[in-house]
């Protein structure tokens, strides 16, 4: 190990000894789990050392306790400030699980049904029509044989998609980027430009990752009367603790933020995450959240646990067993390989992927195991089997972060998990 990489893991040793953890702690022998996960130690040192990422801040839990927490690297690559077991990270698409939990709190008050229509809260949805790209390249445009359903939303089958502009896919050229619209104006003219686009399926028939989730999260502003972020706040983000989750920095969590490299490892060009510099117009739903890896790993912890932490009751344990089922049924396209190549042999329910059965996929695991990443280079997943929470924090924007996830996963199930009882069971 050179003399980088022995500076940033004490630093982060000093720092992880003073950060009150998250979840009880324990050591990992303690629920049944060898010393192999040290292997993470040498993993991350070999990166920064080569300069492959700046830091990165990992939470693993068994049984309900850490036993693995760490700092690692840098938070600011550019000002050489070590990383933080309270560092901040720019969620990206790992806000979606969270919002979909919120959308849940409506269901089960009877307030937001899944069969209800989206033209119930934003009739301007009605009037999108449906993409159908021909031999000679241009698109016809067709109706709705379907209306769009907040199920639809949850499970990202509504047509609606991602913009890409050097993409071949006619209809993806069309579309904003994932982060372009809530940095570009507030909600109401998102949902104005929005329906002024070609769905690129049928309602219901596709997989299509895109803006359903910023879509949902204005609907549950319609619905609860609330900014999302205060909604979220009241009844997901304060009742567990997750204490730093926020779509709007205060200037102390500002000076917590972990950045990236300002050139990606990869291709040498330059990145950045805009989000960072730029406060949002509105709370969206897809893209926007901030918090640190001890708050997500309390959100994971609580989805485990069938919807409850330290006596806070946010879910049904039946609600959570529904959201952690698949719902692409056999007449829906399922594509969501396509959004990440290890996701092969995964379905989707309401606002995370799931692990459908072993094999197919790239990286270790169980059926039953339920995740989802962001495009910053967070990434989650929980494994009901094995009673298992991991969350990884890092700022790599670039297509470095893919690797890094395989990485963690291969890593983590390298361990022996002997079983402990019964699995938890959701109703």
């Amino acid at each position: 190990m050179n003399k980088l990489a022995i500076a940033t893991a004490a630093a982060g040793f000093a720092l992880n000894s003073l950060h009150s953890a998250p979840l009880p702690e324990a050591a990992a022998d303690e629920v049944g789990v060898s010393q192999r996960l040290a292997k993470l130690d040498d993993f991350f040192a070999r990166e920064i050392a080569t300069k492959r990422m700046p830091g990165a801040v990992v939470a693993i839990a068994r049984d309900g306790k850490l036993i693995h927490y760490k700092a690692y690297g840098q938070l600011d690559p550019t000002k050489g400030r070590p990383m933080r077991l309270d560092a901040i990270f720019a969620l990206a698409s790992m806000t979606k699980p969270m919002v979909a939990v919120a959308g849940l709190i409506l269901m089960e008050q009877g307030r937001l049904p899944l069969q209800a229509k989206l033209t119930d809260y934003y009739p301007e949805f009605a009037n999108m029509k449906v993409a159908v790209p021909q031999h000679d390249g241009s698109l016809e445009f067709r109706a709705q044989s379907s209306a769009i359903y907040i199920h639809d939303l949850y499970c990202h089958t509504s047509g609606l998609t991602y913009g890409a502009p050097g993409s071949s896919d006619q209809v993806a050229r069309l579309y904003p980027g994932f982060a372009d619209p809530p940095l570009r104006g507030d909600k109401q003219a998102f949902i104005e430009a929005i329906t002024k686009l070609p769905l690129a399926h049928q309602p219901g028939t596709e997989f299509e990752y895109g803006f359903s989730t910023d879509v949902l999260g204005a609907v549950i502003e319609q619905v609860s009367e609330h900014r999302l972020g205060d909604y979220l706040t009241r009844n997901l983000w304060k009742p567990i603790k997750m204490q730093d989750a926020t779509f709007h920095l205060s200037e102390w969590q500002r000076e917590r933020l972990a950045r990236p490299f300002s050139e990606d490892p990869l291709t040498g060009k330059p990145q950045d995450i805009e989000l960072l510099e730029s406060q949002t117009k509105f709370g969206c739903g897809g893209a926007c959240a901030f918090a640190t890896v001890g708050d997500y790993v309390r959100f994971g912890q609580m989805l485990l646990n069938g919807g409850e932490l330290d006596g806070q009751r946010i879910l049904g344990p039946r609600t959570v067993g529904h959201m952690i089922s698949n719902h692409l049924g056999p007449e829906i396209k399922n594509i969501v390989a396509n959004v990440e190549p290890h996701r092969a042999g995964f379905g989707f329910g309401l606002g995370v992927a799931v692990r459908l059965t072993a094999g197919l996929s790239a990286v270790p695991g169980n059926p039953g195991e339920f995740t989802w990443t962001g495009a910053y280079g967070t990434q989650f997943f929980c494994d009901p089997k094995e009673r298992l929470v991991v969350v990884v924090g890092t700022a790599a924007p670039g297509e470095i972060r893919k690797y890094y996830r395989e990485q963690v996963q291969y890593i983590v199930y390298s361990d022996d998990f002997p079983p402990k009882g019964s699995m938890i069971r959701f109703g």
